[in-house]
């Protein structure tokens, strides 16, 4: 299997349902797998294959199966099972190549699962090693407690592994002062395409002469890399470019140095698992500079930004990267843009149209000083007149802006109509001085064809990020695919660049001869061949070897896009988001502080991903829209269980519809899936249950004694588990009189009264935690004003949940009814629940169409707002307890990052001391911890995410989070307004 992807496949067919002769091959390679005592995880089924199948890039392969390796002797097994060559190995890691880096026809060995390991860590030598599948983002937490850091700093940290970071020999932010990955390995363990190890290290002269004179595989690959530097050296000197950006993929240029010695790992980085498969690499770290400064730079001209690049450079920054007009107008649709806002918000004369930060990092900060003076005398004489500039030292505020410059691969992914931002010309890089006249003849290229983009990278070493606006439904836009990537090579060539500056080549193998020449071309293939006679790593990619297999064609492999064309109108709607997903992979980050997502990170299990689901989902939506005697068609039904399984562990916090850079909604495509399919299926009676619950409550809040007493007895416990229901809380409804109750009169006295405000009850919070109600209405009144409680008003949260529109909708509409006739007396209504506070703007935005919905205001937005205005003068308490850390609960932290600050700020201006935390989430998430089947997979995320936390002081805002650390932990925190009520009392 390799080649051509796209022969002999018919509409209708991408080989989901193997051929008897394709079955024969993989089912005898799992066979010589289980011989030779595989210990991992072997998948065949149709998800697991559909999973990856995809990266971030345009393409979409279908591979064989799935393998994830557990030890490292895993992977030489699994060579010496492929050796008879009929199928290829692709390694993956984070799976986010551009180029489609690690997708084959064949097996995907993926290492991100259990070779994620830290094995050591040597301070001394100032060395760490590690497995392939350790995330960047996971190694620098390790790191940083002993004072060290891996420089390279890609975008994608979160989710981007050492062995893909080495396959691509990835560089990023910084790379001006840092370099690449290549420049800090120190050893490396590999295993060639016969299954032997081979340990790569830095050989001396006398050293290589014993390698190169042994037996053996590795022998012979050494002395045809020795050949081809020492016979090519000058052509090599001749094609290679002077830039901090190489040419790689293979890396002839510093493997033999002046000294004699030899370093075939530079060879290895970059080389995309086509030449040998890394198994443990032993890296070089640095000291991590004691200091971080930023200027940020706003320009009314993107050309302007980037001609400004030069003239700062003498202030030798770390890192001048570059935003365009494009990218931050995404960028103000994103969370995180609120607590940026000051910085990069601020109104100004001209139209901003360019951005650049201007990073300083040291370990003397008088030094940096006297840098950021230098870079803004530059900037004052600059010919090319800024608008304006900021400097910037908050490391708080500095991390948040290098994130905004993170996510910008995934704005520009957010469709604009049926148009996104798409890779495939999206990592060019030229020498810095010409990178002004580069980009505008590269701006001519799409413009000549009609096209929107945008633009940004890292300026300072002439490494520019493009990505053209297509919809790649259309076959008119797929067709633009070819006419531009030849157009941008042969610029790129022009002005001396390259066309992979920093992601890899992937399937732009096939441009490998216009920038290596035919001469180290023809050697790059004959290297291939040495290291891989029988092609079977990464088959297709970067250069062919002897077995007859050609490079792959960018317009050869199958687009993501020609897949999605068939679906059917009626289904792209509602499934557009699924669609709309670029495989970015911020998803697949296992940051305990992130809220998104928990069930991925609980499982490593990547159909349990927001981007796994979105991939099932548009399957699942092709295959339903396919005719049915179409092959594809038949695997329907398996692929429909598959994604109820992977739907169903989904925990529906919803925090993929604000963190992921595209806003994939699972939750609210998983509810109209369910919907879909239990038209077809039956449901269990545990649903029905589900769908009255609220009803239920509602009659239970009436007489709480006896309802507690029938539902918390030894029978009541097992018929209940047996429905798959555990772990039920107490009802605990709020006790309070009838003047502290909204009423019609007072309602007509209030009206536009500053003062008043309403609380709403949920039916979670009004049911379970009536206490906090009554503690909030207090802690109000106390401050002065004038609070009010609805009655307990239903939201269907759970309906929504599980696929009950038509009854979510009931609800919903009932309660924004109830929510406009207050809204008709401008009195503030106030939420106590994030999770149901929240639904005015996400769920019921479906229910109410264009109609808008009065607003929800959230308790800690109410007191902040107060405070700023003055309402609530400052009581300040002399408090001898150690700061608490308050945690929003994972879906507010998702959609209210500011949350957490909020509370703190709240507290603190009546000197209570607490600070804004962050956590994961709790895996509670409404029922989800209660459903029987799921109580383990709750507890893991509990204890990846909040185990720790609650070790210390903690106040939490979420309902489900109180509930599951009393569940966990056995003990109940404080609502952070329980904490300052209880301050208040202290006081008086």
């Amino acid at each position: 299997m390799g080649g051509d992807a796209v022969s002999g496949r018919t509409t209708g067919n991408s080989g989901l349902s193997p051929s008897a002769s394709e079955i024969v091959v993989r089912e005898a390679f799992v066979r010589r797998l289980d011989e030779q005592g595989f210990e991992g995880d072997i998948h065949l089924q149709v998800s697991s294959r559909l999973v990856s199948s995809t990266d971030n890039s345009i393409y979409q392969r279908l591979p064989a199966a799935v393998i994830h390796p557990r030890t490292g002797e895993d992977i030489n097994r699994a060579v010496r099972a492929a050796a008879d060559g009929q199928l290829t190995l692709a390694i993956r890691g984070g799976g986010t190549g551009t180029n489609g880096q690690s997708l084959t026809e064949g097996v995907v060995l993926d290492v991100s699962r259990h070779l994620d390991r830290i094995l050591d860590f040597d301070a001394e030598s100032g060395t760490v090693t590690v497995e392939p599948g350790v995330i960047l983002a996971r190694l620098n937490a390790f790191l940083k407690p002993h004072g060290f850091f891996f420089p390279p700093t890609v975008s994608t940290a979160t989710r981007a592994t050492i062995g893909g970071m080495i396959a691509t020999d990835a560089s990023g932010k910084g790379s001006r002062i840092y370099g690449r990955t290549s420049d800090y390995i120190d050893a490396m363990d590999v295993v060639l395409s016969d299954g032997t190890d081979l340990h790569v290290g830095a050989l001396t002269a006398a050293q290589l002469k014993d390698r190169v004179n042994g037996a053996g595989l590795a022998a012979r690959a050494y002395r045809e890399v020795q050949r081809v530097v020492t016979e090519q050296a000058d052509e090599i000197r001749r094609v290679f470019p002077d830039m901090n950006r190489g040419l790689t993929g293979y890396n002839l240029q510093n493997v033999l140095l002046e000294d004699g010695s030899f370093h075939l790992a530079r060879l290895l980085a970059g080389s995309e698992g086509t030449l040998a498969l890394t198994k443990k690499i032993v890296l070089r770290v640095k000291r991590l500079p004691k200091y971080r400064q930023l200027i940020v730079v706003r320009y009314a001209s993107f050309n302007d930004t980037l001609r400004d690049v030069q003239i700062l450079l003498p202030a030798n920054p770390s890192a001048v990267e570059v935003l365009d007009d494009r990218v931050l107008a995404r960028a103000q649709q994103d969370v995180i843009w609120h607590v940026l806002e000051s910085v990069l918000g601020n109104k100004s004369a001209l139209p901003v149209k360019g951005m650049s930060f201007v990073e300083f990092v040291g370990d003397d900060l008088d030094v940096l000083h006297k840098q950021m003076a230098h870079a803004v005398t530059l900037l004052e004489s600059s010919p090319n007149k800024p608008i304006d500039h900021k400097a910037v030292s908050d490391p708080d505020i500095i991390a948040n802006l290098w994130t905004l410059r993170e996510k910008s691969v995934g704005l520009l992914g957010r469709p604009d109509g049926h148009r996104q931002g798409v890779p495939f010309v999206e990592d060019t890089a030229v020498p810095p001085d010409v990178l002004p006249e580069y980009v505008s003849e590269f701006r001519d290229i799409l413009d000549g064809y009609g096209l929107s983009y945008g633009m940004f990278g890292h300026a300072d070493v002439g490494c520019l990020h493009v990505r053209p606006f297509l919809d790649m439904l259309t076959a008119e836009d797929r067709a633009l695919i070819r006419p531009i990537s030849d157009a941008v090579a042969n610029l790129t060539k022009r002005h001396g660049g390259l066309l992979w500056g920093e992601h890899g080549r992937g399937f732009r193998g096939e441009f490998s001869p216009l920038f290596f020449g035919e001469t180290l071309f023809a050697e790059l293939c004959r290297i291939k061949d040495v290291f891989d006679p029988k092609d079977i790593f990464n088959r297709g990619k970067l250069a062919p070897g002897g077995a007859g297999y050609p490079v792959d064609r960018i317009d050869g492999i199958p687009f993501k896009g020609r897949f999605d064309e068939d679906i059917a109108p009626a289904l792209r709607e509602p499934y557009a988001l699924s669609i709309s997903c670029n495989g970015n992979g911020a998803c697949f980050n296992r940051e305990p502080d992130m809220a998104m997502c928990p069930s991925y990170k609980a499982t490593k299990d990547r159909s349990q991903s927001p981007k796994g689901r979105a991939l099932l989902i548009r399957s699942w939506a092709r295959l339903r829209s396919l005719p049915q005697d179409a092959p594809d068609r038949s695997m329907l039904p398996a692929l429909t269980d598959e994604l109820k399984d992977a739907l169903d562990t989904c925990l529906s916090c919803k925090a993929c519809a604000t963190q992921c850079p595209i806003r994939v909604d699972i939750p609210s495509m998983r509810s109209k899936f369910l919907a879909s399919y239990f038209r077809d299926h039956r449901r269990p009676i545990r649903d029905y249950l589900v769908y009255w619950l609220e009803p239920l409550l509602a009659v239970g809040r009436t007489v709480p004694t006896l309802t507690n007493l029938l539902m918390h007895n030894p029978l009541s416990r097992a018929v209940l588990s047996r429905f798959g229901l555990v772990d039920l809380p107490h009802l605990r409804p709020a006790q309070l009189d009838a003047g502290s109750r909204i009423s019609r009169s007072w309602l007509r006295r209030n009206r536009g009264n500053s003062r008043a405000v309403i609380l709403m009850q949920d039916s979670f919070t009004g049911s379970f935690d009536g206490g906090l109600v009554e503690n909030v209405h207090t802690l109000l009144t106390a401050l002065g004003l004038d609070v009010k409680v609805t009655p307990v008003w239903d939201n269907g949260k759970a309906r929504h949940v599980l696929g009950f529109r038509r009854g979510f909708g009931v609800t919903a509409r009932q309660t924004l009814r109830n929510l406009r006739k207050l809204a008709t007396f401008k009195i503030p209504v106030v939420s106590l629940d994030a999770a149901t506070g929240l639904m005015f703007t996400q769920e019921y935005k479906d229910v109410a169409g264009k109609a808008p919905i009065p607003a929800v205001i959230p308790l800690e937005t109410f007191l902040r707002q107060k405070i700023e205005q003055g309402t609530l003068q400052s009581t300040q308490i002399k408090s001898m307890a150690p700061p608490m850390t308050v945690i929003s609960h994972c879906t507010e932290q998702a959609a209210r990052p500011e949350s957490a600050g909020d509370w703190a700020f709240i507290l603190g201006h009546f000197g209570v001391p607490v600070q804004a935390g962050k956590a994961g989430c709790c895996g509670m998430a409404g029922l989800f911890g209660h459903q029987k089947e799921h109580v383990d997979l709750s507890r893991k995320i509990f204890d990846q995410n909040w185990r720790t936390k609650v070790e210390k002081p903690l106040l939490a805002t979420g309902f489900s989070c109180r509930c599951q650390t009393e569940r966990m932990a056995g003990h109940r925190p404080a609502h952070p307004a329980e904490a300052l009520l209880a301050a208040l009392q202290e006081r008086s």
